[in-house]
């Protein structure tokens, strides 16, 4: 029996209706569609996020009904959807996102994007998951996923509501509220499905560059990492391993014999990965682009012509992964590639990527001859976002074809909500600054808490060079998070461990020793996650969803009951962190290896975590090794755990080859007692020592040695002798620390002036901006954030885009790249007059000066004053410089490319607008804009308005680029003299269209 409830829609106004959504209960208890209307139901496309479609079409017999209905308004082709919840609800999940982890305040677009150089305001990355946890004031929680695969607006800027925009028609699905957070996400999970299950290998620490580029280099760097006794257990080939970036090919002078290198590699106890992209070169006798036409694989264009864009190859054809044929045919490609000895493999650039391309991928009327299960024959705007997922299914089936005794490996950049079921992630083109290292923690446990728990950064950060200290203490957490990798660009310094000097090394070492040693804890989380949905690492609320102090935390992270806690601060190590703790009972250990620069770890009274030995790899380890359990009694002195082991690779575990044990612990009469109460599967235990280390405070622990399946007991100290093993556990961890060598605090690194990534930027905020300005590369605005609407306009990096001014006509001439100093600031008072003066040298006696001022009479605006002066041209010249032009080139983003454009009234009267696809343009005399000339994005509803006084312009540019455009103002090309200087004088203001 189905329950709907009335759909009292009306209609508002002639090209819209609005009303209350319908609904029916599917799934399980406390499961809710919603839709539209009756209709809408019957005509929506089928869920490409649910793992059975046909578990969103049944309605179950349920007599519970949804605490929260929707409402819904059609208005000019768009469909709203808008949920209201309780005044002290927080918002999580939004899937890949980045910036805070409470996501109240902030707008996501769900749109797979190549978002290189991505900063927090970032609003599309290269996952979409359309779904929002809303943990309520009681710690209650709901979730709630927009059913679309399409380009999906979530805004959360008015708290406590939700909204989803995206073309009708979709339905919404809500699960809960249930009593905890955890509870939506097993109960998403039956619906999404459960992550993959890891080979255990896979959990070790992998070690990657762009690009290790010979065989050679890839068995040095292997053999470095055991003869410096750092534990690792895989390296990943990127694209400089492959014939001229052709996939399924290796180059024959660099990697002549995959073979024998990965036989090599096996030998000393590393797996391989290897890089395929989805972009295939069109040419002619290459054997996937002949067997690919063969099978009419290709994505099409409107007009049916095969569809070629330019990717690393040049000219790519793309595969057409929504049918079943063209899965089947790369599924068999990868299978013939996994006999070189291929462990795994790496899909990149599938969001998909697009060089040359405005809207940084292939045009959205591309056409996709979809299977009718997936929604039939569709554009690439219906299959854009579940592309990168497609794919990463096809690579794991392939590598199941491959060898169905072994578990696949497969990471992917792009996916959607699912991709947990055939693939890893990690967040992309991470940078190598303080920033990034902060904020890495946050976007892992935003994808965990969208379904997505193995996910990880590039540790040390992938563009720009990494500093010793930045380097150190990104390792201290990154082991602990859930997939664990190094990763860097080509170009920088080197970022192995080893690179930075011994006191990092060490670092780094004692940090994945840790990990290894927490690598049965870690494999038990993602067998559980595996099988019931539940998170491996999660916010610090989930261990009390009622504590509304929990809910900002940003720092620290549960791994099950063990709280991890890190310093993300350059000048604060974890030593010196004062940590809010959920309520209870937390008790902090290590492993006699407390170091600043590690974090500081906790584990919650009531539980056990198993540990294994020290290893330098995974294959190391045997059932025989000895096992270790660290106990944290609660205040009625019992603890429980559970300890899961199979082979680690492979299905038998779904056959019952497995071992599931759960640990008990309990105190009567000061004698503690250790005991299994129970067991699941059929393998036998093994025959090894276990020894329990029972936490008492401060790092103390009480140890004792028995067999593992035995009972053991033992004594509780007296007072006084627990209070003497806790003061002496204290001293020991003060010498300790008194005598460790310390990461020289050192930011400047060798290498081009972009890898000084480090510094703070300075911040200008006031009335509707908040600016960050970089004085130490170019003097640069590296953001420019309009407040009310949370939309950061520039496209940067600290080191490149973003706001920057030249002194010639040639681009990026002098004034871009020097370091530029503050003659004065006055930032203090907010709600004042804020502005910042700065000054580079551009060589020749010449100063290019420019003034940023946000104005307390109109806060809505930021001004910019810029000018080329001459302070001192030299003796013979007349007093004026060389021939210069004063020219501002600021590099703006594009949410919505193809919706976007220039709008403005030449000085003649005439009208223009300048969409992407007319290239670049230059204006100038009476087609000049007068005065002003507006960015304009359709989606958004808002234009970003450049003003200037004309009389300082002689030229405007319009540059077009792959998800950006240039709006630049020149002025005329002449001498400056001290009296005569170059100016522009111009501002900005935000219009809601």
């Amino acid at each position: 029996m189905s329950k709907m409830a009335d759909s009292d829609v009306k209609a508002a106004t002639s090209d819209s209706i609005a009303g209350k959504m319908i609904f029916e209960p599917i799934l399980e208890d406390g499961v809710f569609r919603f839709d539209c209307s009756a209709n809408d139901r019957d005509a929506e496309y089928p869920s490409l996020s649910f793992i059975n479609r046909n578990n969103t079409d049944v309605p179950i017999m349920s007599n519970k009904v949804p605490l929260f209905i929707p409402s819904f308004e059609r208005l000019l082709g768009r469909q709203i959807v808008k949920l209201e919840l309780p005044v002290g609800t927080s918002f999580y999940g939004t899937g890949e996102v980045s910036g805070q982890l409470e996501r109240t305040g902030k707008r996501v677009f769900a749109w797979n994007t190549d978002a290189w150089g991505y900063g927090p305001e970032t609003t599309s990355l290269y996952q979409s998951h359309p779904w929002v946890l809303a943990v309520l004031p009681n710690g209650e929680a709901l979730g709630i996923l927009a059913d679309t695969t399409k380009r999906c607006e979530i805004d959360l800027r008015i708290e406590c509501k939700i909204q989803f925009i995206a073309p009708p028609s979709f339905p919404v699905i809500t699960f809960g509220p249930f009593p905890s957070p955890s509870a939506v996400l097993i109960s998403l999970s039956h619906a999404i499905g459960t992550v993959f299950m890891p080979p255990k290998w896979s959990l070790g620490y992998h070690q990657c560059r762009w690009s290790y580029d010979s065989e050679e280099r890839v068995l040095e760097i292997a053999r470095k990492f055991r003869e410096n006794d750092i534990p690792c257990d895989v390296i990943w080939m990127d694209i400089d391993y492959m014939d001229g970036f052709r996939c399924f090919t290796f180059n024959k002078e660099r990697f002549p014999d995959p073979k024998s290198l990965v036989k090599d590699l096996h030998h000393i106890g590393f797996k391989a990965i290897w890089m395929l992209d989805p972009g295939i070169k069109y040419e002619e006798g290459y054997f996937v682009y002949d067997s690919g036409s063969k099978h009419d694989a290709w994505i099409q264009k409107a007009d049916g012509m095969c569809f070629v864009g330019d990717v690393w190859p040049g000219p790519c054809v793309f595969p057409d992964f929504t049918q079943s044929k063209v899965r089947a045919w790369w599924a068999n490609l990868v299978k013939d590639l996994i006999s070189n000895g291929v462990d795994g493999i790496w899909n990149d650039m599938n969001e998909p990527a697009i060089f040359k391309a405005v809207t940084k991928t292939m045009p959205e009327s591309n056409v996709h001859r979809g299977d009718n299960e997936l929604g039939g024959c569709q554009s690439h705007a219906h299959y854009h976002n579940v592309y990168g997922m497609l794919m990463a299914r096809s690579t794991y089936e392939g590598m199941e074809l491959a060898d169905p005794s072994k578990r696949p490996f497969v990471l992917t950049r792009a996916g959607f909500i699912g991709s947990q079921r055939y693939a890893a992630t990690w967040t992309g083109d991470n940078l190598s600054n303080w920033e990034h290292l902060h904020m890495s923690i946050p976007m892992i446990l935003q994808l965990g808490l969208s379904g997505q728990p193995l996910a990880g950064p590039d540790i040390g950060g992938f563009a720009g060079n990494a500093t010793p200290k930045l380097f150190g203490r990104w390792m201290g957490f990154g082991a602990m998070l859930p997939f664990c990798r190094g990763h860097s660009e080509t170009g920088t310094i080197n970022h192995e461990p080893w690179s930075f000097g011994e006191e990092c090394e060490e670092v780094c070492r004692l940090a994945l020793k840790r990990r290894y040693r927490l690598i049965p804890h870690i494999y038990t989380l993602f067998y559980m996650a595996h099988t019931r949905g539940t998170a491996v690492a999660a916010p610090a609320f989930f261990a009390d969803p009622k504590d509304p102090n929990l809910r900002t935390l940003e720092n620290c992270f549960l791994l099950g009951p063990l709280l991890v806690y890190a310093s993300t601060m350059p000048d604060l190590g974890s030593d010196k962190l004062l940590p809010v703790l959920p309520k209870g009972i937390w008790l902090s250990f290590d492993f006699d290896d407390s170091h600043p620069d590690l974090p500081a770890l906790y584990l919650q009274g009531g539980y056990i975590i198993p540990l294994g030995p020290p290893l330098q790899h995974v294959g190391e380890s045997n059932p025989s090794d000895d096992l270790t359990l660290i106990v944290a009694l609660d205040e009625h002195g019992k603890a429980k755990g559970i300890l899961f082991e199979d082979d680690g690779d492979g299905y038998g575990f779904t056959k019952g080859e497995y071992l599931l044990t759960h640990y008990v612990v309990e105190l009567e009469s000061s004698v503690v007692t250790v005991r299994i109460s129970e067991t699941e599967g059929l393998w036998k235990r093994p025959n090894r020592r276990l020894h329990v280390q029972l936490l008492i405070g401060d790092g103390a622990m009480l140890h004792m040695w028995g067999i593992d399946g035995e009972v053991l007991q033992i004594e509780m100290p007296s007072e006084i002798e627990a209070s003497k093993l806790i003061s002496s556990s204290k001293e020991h961890r003060r010498l300790r620390l008194e005598n460790i060598k310390l990461i020289p605090n050192v930011e400047d690194v060798s290498g081009h002036k972009g890898g000084e990534l480090s510094g703070t930027p300075t911040m200008l905020e006031s009335g509707d901006w908040s600016l960050k300005i970089v004085p130490w590369i170019g003097g640069r605005i590296i953001s420019m954030v309009h407040l009310p609407s949370g939309r950061q306009w520039l496209h940067s990096r600290v080191e490149i885009n973003g706001y920057e001014e030249y002194s010639g006509m040639e681009y990026r001439s002098a004034g871009c790249s020097e370091e530029y100093n503050v003659i004065q600031r006055d930032l203090e008072h907010a709600g004042e007059e804020e502005f910042l003066l700065l000054e580079g040298d551009i060589g020749g006696g010449l100063i290019l000066q420019r003034q940023i001022t946000i104005p307390k009479d109109n806060p809505k605006v930021f001004q910019v004053e810029s000018c080329i002066l001459a302070h001192n041209v030299g003796a013979g010249s007349g007093g004026f410089s060389r021939l210069v032009c004063l020219r501002v080139h600021p590099t703006f983003s594009l949410l919505h490319p193809t919706e976007s454009f220039i709008a403005f009234t030449s000085i003649d009267g005439s009208k223009q607008e300048v969409w992407p696809e007319s290239g670049e343009q230059l204006y100038e005399g009476n087609l000049l804009p007068n005065g002003e000339w507006m960015l304009i994005d359709k989606c958004l509803g808002f234009g970003l308005i450049n003003r200037f006084n004309v009389s300082d312009v002689y030229k405007c540019l319009i540059h077009w680029g792959t998800g950006t455009v240039n709006l630049e103002l020149w002025s005329e090309e002449r001498p400056v003299s001290k009296e005569s200087p170059l100016r522009i004088s111009h501002q900005y203001e935000v219009r809601e269209i």
